[in-house]
Protein backbone atom coordinates (compact mmCIF):
# COMPACT_ATOMS: atom_id res chain seq x y z
CA UNK A 1 0.00 0.00 0.00
CA UNK A 2 0.78 3.45 -0.40
CA UNK A 3 1.70 5.54 3.13
CA UNK A 4 2.47 8.71 1.52
CA UNK A 5 2.22 10.56 -1.61
CA UNK A 6 4.13 13.65 -2.63
CA UNK A 7 3.50 16.05 -4.99
CA UNK A 8 5.04 19.11 -6.48
CA UNK A 9 4.88 21.54 -9.67
CA UNK A 10 2.98 18.98 -10.91
CA UNK A 11 0.10 20.79 -13.32
CA UNK A 12 -1.44 23.62 -10.95
CA UNK A 13 -0.16 21.73 -7.54
CA UNK A 14 2.66 23.51 -6.11
CA UNK A 15 2.82 21.06 -3.37
CA UNK A 16 0.78 18.36 -1.96
CA UNK A 17 1.10 15.67 0.39
CA UNK A 18 -1.50 12.61 0.83
CA UNK A 19 -1.46 10.71 3.97
CA UNK A 20 -3.45 7.49 2.55
CA UNK A 21 -4.68 4.90 4.62
CA UNK A 22 -5.09 1.39 4.48
CA UNK A 23 -8.98 0.77 2.94
CA UNK A 24 -10.71 2.77 0.66
CA UNK A 25 -9.31 6.63 0.32
CA UNK A 26 -11.68 8.88 -1.70
CA UNK A 27 -10.96 12.48 -2.97
CA UNK A 28 -13.51 14.50 -3.55
CA UNK A 29 -13.90 18.55 -4.64
CA UNK A 30 -15.71 20.46 -7.09
CA UNK A 31 -15.57 19.38 -11.04
CA UNK A 32 -11.87 21.23 -12.44
CA UNK A 33 -10.58 21.29 -8.44
CA UNK A 34 -7.41 18.90 -9.56
CA UNK A 35 -8.46 15.32 -8.53
CA UNK A 36 -7.14 13.84 -11.75
CA UNK A 37 -3.72 15.25 -10.65
CA UNK A 38 -3.47 12.85 -8.21
CA UNK A 39 -4.46 10.48 -10.56
CA UNK A 40 -1.62 11.68 -12.74
CA UNK A 41 0.72 11.39 -9.89
CA UNK A 42 0.17 7.68 -9.68
CA UNK A 43 0.21 6.98 -13.43
CA UNK A 44 3.90 8.57 -13.21
CA UNK A 45 4.79 6.41 -10.13
CA UNK A 46 3.31 3.32 -12.21
CA UNK A 47 5.61 4.42 -15.28
CA UNK A 48 3.10 6.27 -17.24
CA UNK A 49 3.85 8.80 -20.25
CA UNK A 50 5.29 12.30 -18.78
CA UNK A 51 4.30 15.02 -20.65
CA UNK A 52 6.59 18.34 -20.64
CA UNK A 53 2.92 20.28 -20.26
CA UNK A 54 2.48 18.51 -16.54
CA UNK A 55 5.42 20.52 -15.57
CA UNK A 56 3.81 23.86 -13.59
CA UNK A 57 4.37 26.77 -15.11
CA UNK A 58 7.85 28.25 -13.95
CA UNK A 59 8.97 25.76 -12.76
CA UNK A 60 11.90 23.42 -13.79
CA UNK A 61 10.49 19.85 -12.66
CA UNK A 62 7.80 18.12 -11.92
CA UNK A 63 8.20 15.78 -9.15
CA UNK A 64 6.24 12.91 -7.42
CA UNK A 65 7.26 10.57 -4.56
CA UNK A 66 5.68 7.94 -2.58
CA UNK A 67 6.53 5.84 0.13
CA UNK A 68 5.27 2.24 -0.32
CA UNK A 69 4.77 -0.57 2.31
CA UNK A 70 5.94 -3.81 0.99
CA UNK A 71 5.28 -6.40 3.44
CA UNK A 72 2.07 -7.74 2.17
CA UNK A 73 3.57 -8.30 -1.19
CA UNK A 74 6.75 -11.27 -0.82
CA UNK A 75 6.44 -11.14 -4.69
CA UNK A 76 7.51 -7.82 -4.96
CA UNK A 77 9.91 -7.88 -2.19
CA UNK A 78 11.78 -10.72 -4.16
CA UNK A 79 11.81 -9.16 -7.42
CA UNK A 80 13.08 -5.84 -5.53
CA UNK A 81 16.11 -8.01 -3.89
CA UNK A 82 17.01 -9.31 -7.04
CA UNK A 83 17.45 -6.21 -8.92
CA UNK A 84 19.18 -4.70 -5.63
CA UNK A 85 16.63 -2.41 -4.58
CA UNK A 86 15.83 -3.97 -1.12
CA UNK A 87 14.11 -0.93 1.34
CA UNK A 88 14.41 -0.47 4.83
CA UNK A 89 11.55 -2.28 7.16
CA UNK A 90 9.67 -3.34 4.18
CA UNK A 91 9.63 0.62 3.35
CA UNK A 92 10.22 1.27 -0.63
CA UNK A 93 10.80 4.71 -1.59
CA UNK A 94 9.73 5.84 -5.35
CA UNK A 95 10.34 8.86 -7.05
CA UNK A 96 9.68 10.21 -10.52
CA UNK A 97 10.85 13.67 -12.05
CA UNK A 98 10.02 15.12 -15.08
CA UNK A 99 11.59 18.16 -16.54
CA UNK A 100 9.99 21.20 -17.90
CA UNK A 101 12.07 20.01 -21.48
CA UNK A 102 9.90 16.24 -21.20
CA UNK A 103 13.29 14.36 -19.70
CA UNK A 104 11.66 12.11 -17.32
CA UNK A 105 13.36 10.20 -14.36
CA UNK A 106 13.15 7.44 -11.88
CA UNK A 107 14.65 6.54 -8.68
CA UNK A 108 13.34 3.38 -6.64
CA UNK A 109 15.09 2.70 -3.43
CA UNK A 110 17.45 5.69 -4.22
CA UNK A 111 18.75 4.39 -7.33
CA UNK A 112 18.29 5.82 -10.66
CA UNK A 113 16.46 3.29 -13.17
CA UNK A 114 14.93 3.36 -16.43
CA UNK A 115 11.12 4.54 -16.06
CA UNK A 116 10.54 1.12 -17.87
CA UNK A 117 11.64 -0.56 -14.45
CA UNK A 118 8.45 0.86 -13.16
CA UNK A 119 5.99 -0.74 -15.19
CA UNK A 120 7.92 -3.84 -14.51
CA UNK A 121 8.33 -3.42 -10.79
CA UNK A 122 4.64 -2.19 -10.52
CA UNK A 123 2.47 -4.22 -13.65
CA UNK A 124 -0.40 -6.01 -11.77
CA UNK A 125 0.52 -4.17 -8.59
CA UNK A 126 -0.98 -0.78 -9.51
CA UNK A 127 -3.93 -0.03 -11.23
CA UNK A 128 -5.64 2.60 -12.75
CA UNK A 129 -9.44 2.63 -14.32
CA UNK A 130 -10.03 6.25 -15.84
CA UNK A 131 -12.22 7.67 -17.69
CA UNK A 132 -9.64 7.88 -20.84
CA UNK A 133 -7.16 4.63 -19.49
CA UNK A 134 -7.37 1.02 -17.62
CA UNK A 135 -4.19 -0.44 -17.27
CA UNK A 136 -5.49 -3.96 -17.48
CA UNK A 137 -9.35 -3.53 -19.09
CA UNK A 138 -7.70 -2.18 -22.35
CA UNK A 139 -5.05 -4.85 -23.06
CA UNK A 140 -6.86 -7.92 -24.32
CA UNK A 141 -3.03 -9.76 -23.03
CA UNK A 142 -4.16 -9.75 -19.90
CA UNK A 143 -7.22 -10.60 -20.23
CA UNK A 144 -6.11 -14.03 -20.13
CA UNK A 145 -3.93 -13.40 -17.06
CA UNK A 146 -6.74 -12.59 -14.80
CA UNK A 147 -9.13 -15.19 -16.02
CA UNK A 148 -6.52 -17.91 -15.37
CA UNK A 149 -5.66 -16.31 -11.88
CA UNK A 150 -9.45 -16.39 -10.68
CA UNK A 151 -9.88 -20.02 -12.25
CA UNK A 152 -5.94 -21.81 -10.46
CA UNK A 153 -4.95 -22.18 -13.84
CA UNK A 154 -1.53 -19.98 -13.06
CA UNK A 155 0.55 -23.41 -12.87
CA UNK A 156 -1.10 -24.79 -16.10
CA UNK A 157 -0.42 -21.61 -18.03
CA UNK A 158 3.30 -21.34 -16.77
CA UNK A 159 3.55 -25.48 -18.01
CA UNK A 160 2.70 -24.47 -21.43
CA UNK A 161 4.77 -21.01 -21.53
CA UNK A 162 7.26 -23.11 -20.35
CA UNK A 163 6.72 -25.98 -22.74
CA UNK A 164 6.71 -23.65 -25.41
CA UNK A 165 10.08 -22.10 -24.83
CA UNK A 166 11.67 -25.71 -24.55
CA UNK A 167 10.32 -26.34 -28.02
CA UNK A 168 11.30 -23.07 -29.29
CA UNK A 169 14.94 -23.82 -27.77
CA UNK A 170 14.38 -27.44 -29.49
CA UNK A 171 13.72 -25.67 -32.75
CA UNK A 172 16.44 -23.45 -32.80
CA UNK A 173 18.81 -25.93 -32.55
CA UNK A 174 17.67 -28.40 -35.07
CA UNK A 175 17.21 -24.79 -37.27
CA UNK A 176 20.91 -23.90 -36.81
CA UNK A 177 22.06 -27.92 -37.22
CA UNK A 178 20.72 -27.97 -40.38
CA UNK A 179 21.45 -24.33 -41.61
CA UNK A 180 24.78 -25.35 -40.77
CA UNK A 181 24.73 -29.01 -42.63
CA UNK A 182 26.38 -27.55 -46.26
CA UNK A 183 29.14 -26.16 -43.74
CA UNK A 184 29.40 -29.19 -41.80
CA UNK A 185 29.88 -31.76 -45.12
CA UNK A 186 32.58 -29.38 -45.88
CA UNK A 187 34.24 -29.42 -42.92
CA UNK A 188 33.77 -32.86 -42.35
CA UNK A 189 35.56 -34.02 -45.93
CA UNK A 190 38.19 -31.19 -44.94
CA UNK A 191 38.78 -33.22 -41.81
CA UNK A 192 38.97 -36.56 -42.84
CA UNK A 193 41.88 -35.42 -45.41
CA UNK A 194 43.84 -33.99 -43.14
CA UNK A 195 43.63 -37.23 -40.41
CA UNK A 196 44.04 -39.39 -43.34
CA UNK A 197 46.94 -37.47 -45.07
CA UNK A 198 48.86 -37.70 -41.34
CA UNK A 199 47.96 -41.40 -40.52
CA UNK A 200 48.88 -42.08 -44.43
CA UNK A 201 52.68 -40.34 -43.14
CA UNK A 202 53.07 -42.73 -40.42
CA UNK A 203 55.23 -40.39 -38.44
CA UNK A 204 57.70 -41.28 -35.94
CA UNK A 205 58.57 -38.11 -33.63
CA UNK A 206 62.19 -39.52 -33.65
CA UNK A 207 62.81 -40.10 -37.35
CA UNK A 208 63.48 -36.48 -38.42
CA UNK A 209 66.82 -36.54 -36.80
CA UNK A 210 68.14 -40.33 -37.69
CA UNK A 211 66.55 -39.52 -41.40
CA UNK A 212 69.06 -35.99 -41.62
CA UNK A 213 72.02 -38.05 -40.55
CA UNK A 214 71.29 -40.67 -42.63
CA UNK A 215 71.25 -38.17 -45.55
CA UNK A 216 74.70 -36.26 -44.38
CA UNK A 217 76.21 -39.87 -44.13
CA UNK A 218 75.33 -40.88 -47.70
CA UNK A 219 75.18 -37.54 -48.90
CA UNK A 220 79.60 -37.38 -47.51
CA UNK A 221 80.46 -40.99 -48.25
CA UNK A 222 83.91 -39.82 -50.19
CA UNK A 223 85.01 -36.94 -47.77
CA UNK A 224 84.30 -39.76 -44.89
CA UNK A 225 86.21 -42.75 -46.29
CA UNK A 226 89.17 -40.43 -47.12
CA UNK A 227 89.29 -38.61 -44.31
CA UNK A 228 88.15 -41.08 -41.52
CA UNK A 229 91.23 -43.76 -43.36
CA UNK A 230 93.76 -40.99 -42.45
CA UNK A 231 92.71 -40.72 -39.00
CA UNK A 232 92.86 -45.01 -38.87
CA UNK A 233 96.17 -44.81 -40.71
CA UNK A 234 97.54 -42.29 -37.41
CA UNK A 235 95.86 -44.83 -35.33
CA UNK A 236 97.35 -48.17 -36.59
CA UNK A 237 99.56 -46.96 -39.77
CA UNK A 238 99.82 -47.41 -43.37
CA UNK A 239 99.13 -50.79 -44.56
CA UNK A 240 100.91 -50.19 -48.04
CA UNK A 241 103.66 -48.48 -45.87
CA UNK A 242 105.35 -50.92 -43.77
CA UNK A 243 108.02 -47.69 -42.26
CA UNK A 244 104.97 -45.54 -41.72
CA UNK A 245 104.12 -46.37 -37.80
CA UNK A 246 100.88 -45.20 -36.52
CA UNK A 247 100.32 -43.86 -32.88
CA UNK A 248 99.65 -47.29 -31.69
CA UNK A 249 102.84 -48.60 -32.59
CA UNK A 250 104.29 -46.09 -31.17
CA UNK A 251 101.83 -46.19 -27.33
CA UNK A 252 102.60 -49.79 -27.55
CA UNK A 253 106.75 -49.19 -26.90
CA UNK A 254 106.02 -46.36 -24.82
CA UNK A 255 104.59 -49.06 -22.60
CA UNK A 256 107.11 -51.84 -22.94
CA UNK A 257 109.65 -49.14 -22.25
CA UNK A 258 108.03 -48.07 -19.00
CA UNK A 259 107.65 -51.78 -17.86
CA UNK A 260 111.07 -52.54 -18.40
CA UNK A 261 111.91 -49.30 -15.69
CA UNK A 262 109.65 -50.60 -13.16
CA UNK A 263 112.18 -53.27 -11.81
CA UNK A 264 113.96 -50.13 -11.21
CA UNK A 265 111.68 -47.97 -10.35
CA UNK A 266 108.37 -49.54 -9.03
CA UNK A 267 106.64 -45.95 -8.43
CA UNK A 268 106.53 -46.22 -12.65
CA UNK A 269 104.15 -49.49 -12.58
CA UNK A 270 101.24 -47.59 -12.36
CA UNK A 271 102.07 -45.35 -15.61
CA UNK A 272 102.88 -48.21 -17.28
CA UNK A 273 99.34 -49.94 -16.61
CA UNK A 274 97.83 -46.46 -17.66
CA UNK A 275 99.74 -46.73 -20.96
CA UNK A 276 98.82 -50.24 -21.45
CA UNK A 277 95.29 -49.71 -20.57
CA UNK A 278 95.18 -46.11 -23.13
CA UNK A 279 96.86 -48.80 -25.84
CA UNK A 280 93.95 -51.19 -25.23
CA UNK A 281 91.23 -48.38 -25.59
CA UNK A 282 93.03 -46.93 -28.62
CA UNK A 283 93.39 -49.75 -30.37
CA UNK A 284 88.95 -50.81 -29.24
CA UNK A 285 88.32 -47.28 -31.44
CA UNK A 286 90.50 -48.44 -34.48
CA UNK A 287 88.61 -51.37 -34.68
CA UNK A 288 85.42 -49.31 -34.33
CA UNK A 289 86.55 -47.16 -36.86
CA UNK A 290 87.76 -49.70 -39.51
CA UNK A 291 84.15 -51.43 -39.29
CA UNK A 292 82.81 -48.28 -39.97
CA UNK A 293 84.95 -47.46 -43.11
CA UNK A 294 84.57 -51.12 -44.50
CA UNK A 295 80.63 -50.86 -44.15
CA UNK A 296 80.32 -47.07 -45.38
CA UNK A 297 79.74 -47.43 -49.44
CA UNK A 298 77.67 -44.99 -51.10
CA UNK A 299 74.02 -46.08 -51.59
CA UNK A 300 71.62 -43.57 -54.08
CA UNK A 301 69.04 -45.56 -53.73
CA UNK A 302 69.11 -44.99 -50.13
CA UNK A 303 69.99 -41.45 -50.15
CA UNK A 304 66.77 -40.39 -52.56
CA UNK A 305 64.96 -42.07 -50.38
CA UNK A 306 65.55 -40.38 -47.09
CA UNK A 307 65.48 -37.22 -49.04
CA UNK A 308 61.92 -37.86 -49.79
CA UNK A 309 61.10 -38.86 -46.54
CA UNK A 310 62.14 -36.02 -45.16
CA UNK A 311 60.62 -33.99 -48.02
CA UNK A 312 57.44 -35.36 -46.71
CA UNK A 313 57.84 -34.57 -43.57
CA UNK A 314 58.82 -30.92 -44.01
CA UNK A 315 55.23 -30.43 -46.31
CA UNK A 316 53.38 -31.48 -43.48
CA UNK A 317 55.28 -29.17 -40.96
CA UNK A 318 54.23 -26.50 -43.37
CA UNK A 319 50.92 -27.17 -43.05
CA UNK A 320 49.81 -28.27 -39.43
CA UNK A 321 53.05 -27.36 -37.02
CA UNK A 322 56.29 -26.17 -36.37
CA UNK A 323 57.79 -30.29 -35.49
CA UNK A 324 56.13 -33.94 -35.81
CA UNK A 325 54.53 -33.60 -32.62
CA UNK A 326 52.80 -30.47 -33.65
CA UNK A 327 51.28 -32.60 -37.07
CA UNK A 328 50.52 -35.22 -34.16
CA UNK A 329 48.67 -32.74 -32.16
CA UNK A 330 46.83 -31.29 -34.88
CA UNK A 331 45.53 -35.00 -36.14
CA UNK A 332 44.45 -35.35 -32.72
CA UNK A 333 42.12 -32.24 -32.66
CA UNK A 334 41.44 -32.72 -35.86
CA UNK A 335 39.94 -36.36 -35.06
CA UNK A 336 38.00 -35.42 -32.24
CA UNK A 337 36.03 -32.71 -34.47
CA UNK A 338 35.36 -34.71 -37.00
CA UNK A 339 33.92 -37.63 -33.95
CA UNK A 340 31.85 -34.59 -33.27
CA UNK A 341 30.74 -33.60 -36.53
CA UNK A 342 29.91 -37.12 -37.21
CA UNK A 343 27.57 -36.83 -34.19
CA UNK A 344 25.93 -34.37 -35.91
CA UNK A 345 23.46 -36.61 -37.90
CA UNK A 346 22.70 -38.59 -34.82
CA UNK A 347 22.33 -35.29 -32.76
CA UNK A 348 19.65 -34.09 -35.59
CA UNK A 349 17.81 -37.21 -35.32
CA UNK A 350 17.10 -37.30 -31.23
CA UNK A 351 16.26 -33.76 -31.77
CA UNK A 352 13.36 -34.69 -33.97
CA UNK A 353 12.23 -37.28 -32.04
CA UNK A 354 12.74 -34.73 -29.11
CA UNK A 355 10.46 -31.89 -30.64
CA UNK A 356 7.65 -34.84 -31.80
CA UNK A 357 7.36 -35.43 -27.80
CA UNK A 358 7.50 -32.18 -27.20
CA UNK A 359 5.09 -31.08 -29.35
CA UNK A 360 3.03 -33.82 -28.38
CA UNK A 361 3.08 -32.88 -24.62
CA UNK A 362 2.17 -29.14 -25.20
CA UNK A 363 -0.56 -30.06 -27.03
CA UNK A 364 -1.47 -32.48 -24.25
CA UNK A 365 -0.92 -29.38 -21.64
CA UNK A 366 -2.48 -26.75 -23.74
CA UNK A 367 -5.58 -29.17 -24.07
CA UNK A 368 -5.90 -29.21 -20.07
CA UNK A 369 -5.59 -25.82 -20.32
CA UNK A 370 -8.49 -24.99 -22.43
CA UNK A 371 -10.42 -27.13 -20.85
CA UNK A 372 -9.84 -24.93 -17.40
CA UNK A 373 -10.29 -21.78 -19.21
CA UNK A 374 -13.66 -22.87 -21.22
CA UNK A 375 -15.14 -23.95 -17.61
CA UNK A 376 -13.97 -20.73 -16.04
CA UNK A 377 -15.38 -18.17 -18.81
CA UNK A 378 -18.81 -19.05 -17.93
CA UNK A 379 -18.34 -19.09 -14.75
CA UNK A 380 -16.56 -15.68 -14.32
CA UNK A 381 -19.31 -14.14 -16.52
CA UNK A 382 -22.29 -15.52 -14.12
CA UNK A 383 -19.99 -13.93 -11.11
CA UNK A 384 -19.37 -10.54 -12.91
CA UNK A 385 -22.90 -9.66 -14.22
CA UNK A 386 -24.66 -9.45 -10.95
CA UNK A 387 -22.09 -7.05 -9.75
CA UNK A 388 -22.81 -5.00 -12.75
CA UNK A 389 -26.48 -4.79 -12.76
CA UNK A 390 -25.94 -3.89 -8.98
CA UNK A 391 -23.85 -0.73 -10.17
CA UNK A 392 -26.72 0.80 -12.39
CA UNK A 393 -25.98 -1.50 -15.45
CA UNK A 394 -29.15 -3.29 -14.75
CA UNK A 395 -29.11 -4.28 -19.02
CA UNK A 396 -25.51 -5.22 -18.61
CA UNK A 397 -24.12 -8.65 -20.32
CA UNK A 398 -20.64 -9.64 -19.20
CA UNK A 399 -18.82 -12.57 -21.47
CA UNK A 400 -15.51 -14.02 -21.61
CA UNK A 401 -14.69 -15.00 -25.13
CA UNK A 402 -11.88 -17.36 -26.29
CA UNK A 403 -10.26 -16.65 -29.55
CA UNK A 404 -8.22 -19.23 -31.28
CA UNK A 405 -4.57 -18.19 -31.06
CA UNK A 406 -2.50 -18.71 -34.09
CA UNK A 407 0.18 -21.22 -33.39
CA UNK A 408 3.41 -19.76 -34.14
CA UNK A 409 6.49 -22.13 -35.48
CA UNK A 410 4.84 -24.82 -36.46
CA UNK A 411 3.67 -25.28 -32.68
CA UNK A 412 0.40 -26.57 -31.27
CA UNK A 413 -0.07 -23.26 -29.36
CA UNK A 414 1.60 -19.90 -28.46
CA UNK A 415 3.33 -19.15 -24.86
CA UNK A 416 -0.06 -17.97 -23.32
CA UNK A 417 -2.08 -21.23 -24.58
CA UNK A 418 -4.61 -22.57 -27.60
CA UNK A 419 -6.58 -19.66 -27.33
CA UNK A 420 -6.31 -15.44 -26.13
CA UNK A 421 -9.17 -14.70 -23.88
CA UNK A 422 -11.12 -11.72 -24.43
CA UNK A 423 -13.77 -9.58 -22.19
CA UNK A 424 -16.80 -8.44 -23.41
CA UNK A 425 -19.81 -6.53 -22.75
CA UNK A 426 -23.08 -5.62 -23.97
CA UNK A 427 -23.95 -2.03 -21.44
CA UNK A 428 -27.38 -2.32 -23.20
CA UNK A 429 -30.11 -3.57 -23.85
CA UNK A 430 -30.57 -4.63 -27.77
CA UNK A 431 -27.07 -4.59 -27.83
CA UNK A 432 -24.43 -7.27 -29.24
CA UNK A 433 -21.32 -7.81 -26.92
CA UNK A 434 -18.08 -6.48 -27.81
CA UNK A 435 -14.79 -6.05 -27.16
CA UNK A 436 -14.84 -3.86 -23.97
CA UNK A 437 -12.60 -0.76 -25.75
CA UNK A 438 -15.17 -0.37 -28.35
CA UNK A 439 -18.40 -0.08 -26.06
CA UNK A 440 -17.78 1.01 -22.70
CA UNK A 441 -17.47 4.92 -22.16
CA UNK A 442 -15.74 5.84 -18.96
CA UNK A 443 -18.21 5.16 -15.96
CA UNK A 444 -18.94 2.07 -17.50
CA UNK A 445 -15.29 0.98 -18.24
CA UNK A 446 -15.00 1.90 -14.19
CA UNK A 447 -17.93 0.08 -13.29
CA UNK A 448 -16.64 -2.57 -15.52
CA UNK A 449 -13.66 -2.73 -14.06
CA UNK A 450 -14.73 -2.97 -9.82
CA UNK A 451 -17.15 -5.55 -10.84
CA UNK A 452 -14.07 -7.72 -12.26
CA UNK A 453 -12.25 -7.02 -9.39
CA UNK A 454 -14.98 -7.87 -7.02
CA UNK A 455 -14.66 -11.18 -8.73
CA UNK A 456 -10.80 -11.46 -8.49
CA UNK A 457 -10.39 -10.07 -5.49
CA UNK A 458 -9.59 -13.37 -3.69
CA UNK A 459 -7.37 -13.96 -6.78
CA UNK A 460 -4.78 -11.19 -5.82
CA UNK A 461 -4.61 -8.98 -2.75
CA UNK A 462 -2.27 -6.21 -1.45
CA UNK A 463 -2.56 -4.05 -4.64
CA UNK A 464 -3.23 -0.41 -5.10
CA UNK A 465 -6.27 0.30 -7.79
CA UNK A 466 -7.39 3.49 -8.53
CA UNK A 467 -10.86 4.31 -9.51
CA UNK A 468 -11.55 7.64 -11.53
CA UNK A 469 -15.27 8.71 -12.21
CA UNK A 470 -16.96 5.15 -10.88
CA UNK A 471 -19.76 7.04 -10.04
CA UNK A 472 -20.44 8.34 -13.36
CA UNK A 473 -24.34 8.02 -14.55
CA UNK A 474 -25.23 6.49 -11.03
CA UNK A 475 -27.38 7.50 -8.32
CA UNK A 476 -29.64 6.73 -5.27
CA UNK A 477 -29.27 2.83 -4.62
CA UNK A 478 -27.16 2.34 -7.07
CA UNK A 479 -24.81 4.70 -5.92
CA UNK A 480 -24.53 3.30 -2.28
CA UNK A 481 -24.24 0.08 -3.81
CA UNK A 482 -21.35 0.94 -5.97
CA UNK A 483 -19.89 2.45 -2.75
CA UNK A 484 -19.99 -0.91 -0.50
CA UNK A 485 -18.72 -2.59 -3.69
CA UNK A 486 -15.94 -0.13 -3.21
CA UNK A 487 -15.52 -0.53 0.54
CA UNK A 488 -15.72 -4.48 -0.02
CA UNK A 489 -12.73 -4.12 -2.67
CA UNK A 490 -10.76 -2.12 0.27
CA UNK A 491 -10.69 -5.45 2.27
CA UNK A 492 -8.20 -7.06 0.00
CA UNK A 493 -6.72 -4.32 -1.79
CA UNK A 494 -6.00 -0.47 -1.03
CA UNK A 495 -8.42 1.45 -3.27
CA UNK A 496 -8.12 5.03 -4.29
CA UNK A 497 -11.36 6.34 -5.69
CA UNK A 498 -12.08 9.88 -7.16
CA UNK A 499 -16.05 10.63 -6.73
CA UNK A 500 -18.83 13.05 -6.88
CA UNK A 501 -21.65 11.18 -4.60
CA UNK A 502 -21.71 11.63 -1.31
CA UNK A 503 -22.80 7.92 -0.92
CA UNK A 504 -19.89 6.68 -2.32
CA UNK A 505 -17.33 9.31 0.03
CA UNK A 506 -19.07 7.83 2.96
CA UNK A 507 -17.42 4.78 2.96
CA UNK A 508 -13.85 5.97 3.06
CA UNK A 509 -11.57 5.06 5.37
CA UNK A 510 -10.18 8.58 4.68
CA UNK A 511 -11.45 11.25 3.14
CA UNK A 512 -9.58 13.67 1.17
CA UNK A 513 -11.09 17.60 0.00
CA UNK A 514 -9.21 18.53 -2.82
CA UNK A 515 -9.96 23.33 -3.86
CA UNK A 516 -8.76 25.15 -6.43
CA UNK A 517 -7.94 28.64 -5.31
CA UNK A 518 -5.93 31.47 -6.15
CA UNK A 519 -2.53 32.15 -4.65
CA UNK A 520 -0.15 34.76 -5.11
CA UNK A 521 -2.60 35.85 -8.86
CA UNK A 522 -2.22 32.33 -10.26
CA UNK A 523 -4.35 28.91 -9.80
CA UNK A 524 -3.52 26.52 -6.48
CA UNK A 525 -4.82 23.14 -5.81
CA UNK A 526 -4.71 22.27 -2.30
CA UNK A 527 -5.32 19.31 -0.45
CA UNK A 528 -6.03 18.31 2.76
CA UNK A 529 -7.90 15.05 4.74
CA UNK A 530 -11.34 15.97 6.20
CA UNK A 531 -12.82 14.52 9.05
CA UNK A 532 -15.82 15.38 11.46
CA UNK A 533 -17.37 18.43 10.75
CA UNK A 534 -15.54 19.24 8.52
CA UNK A 535 -16.63 15.89 6.44
CA UNK A 536 -20.26 16.25 6.92
CA UNK A 537 -19.99 19.39 5.81
CA UNK A 538 -18.36 18.23 2.36
CA UNK A 539 -20.93 15.46 2.14
CA UNK A 540 -23.22 17.82 2.41
CA UNK A 541 -22.18 20.02 -0.32
CA UNK A 542 -21.91 17.10 -2.71
CA UNK A 543 -25.00 16.48 -1.60
CA UNK A 544 -26.80 19.90 -2.17
CA UNK A 545 -24.39 21.87 -3.19
CA UNK A 546 -22.43 25.01 -1.73
CA UNK A 547 -25.24 26.38 0.07
CA UNK A 548 -26.53 22.81 1.61
CA UNK A 549 -28.75 23.93 4.74
CA UNK A 550 -28.92 21.89 7.64
CA UNK A 551 -31.00 19.05 6.17
CA UNK A 552 -27.59 18.07 4.21
CA UNK A 553 -25.65 18.00 6.95
CA UNK A 554 -28.63 15.56 8.66
CA UNK A 555 -28.21 13.44 5.90
CA UNK A 556 -24.37 13.68 5.17
CA UNK A 557 -24.32 12.51 9.00
CA UNK A 558 -26.38 9.69 8.54
CA UNK A 559 -24.35 8.49 5.57
CA UNK A 560 -21.82 7.98 7.89
CA UNK A 561 -23.59 6.61 11.09
CA UNK A 562 -24.68 4.05 8.66
CA UNK A 563 -20.96 3.20 7.72
CA UNK A 564 -20.09 2.98 11.13
CA UNK A 565 -18.80 6.55 11.21
CA UNK A 566 -20.75 8.98 14.91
Amino acid sequence: MIETLRIAELAIVESAVLEFAPGLNVLTGETGAGKSIVLGALSLLAGGRALARSVREGAEQATVEAAFRTEGLPDLERELAERGLEGDAHELLVRRAVGKSGRSRAWVAGQQLPITALAELFAGRIEISSQHDSQSLLRVERHGELLDRWAGLETARAAVAAEVARSREIAGELAALRAATRDREQRRDFLAFQVREIDEAKLDPGEVESLQALRSRLSHVDRIGREAGGALARLVGDPSDPEARGAADQLAEAARALRTLVALDPELAALAEGLTGALAELRELASDLERRLDGLEADPERLAQAEERLHRIEQLRRKYGASVEEVLAHRAASAAELAALEGADERESELEEERRRAAAHLAEIAAELSRGRERAAGALARAVEPVLRELAMPEARFDVVLHPASPPDGLPCGPGGAEVPEFVLSANAGERLQPLRQVASGGELSRSFLALRQALREGASGMVLVFDEVDAGVGGEAADRVGSRLADLARHHQVLCITHLPQIAAYAARHFRVQKGTGRRRAAVSIEVVEGDERVAELARMASGERAGEAAREYARELLATRGER
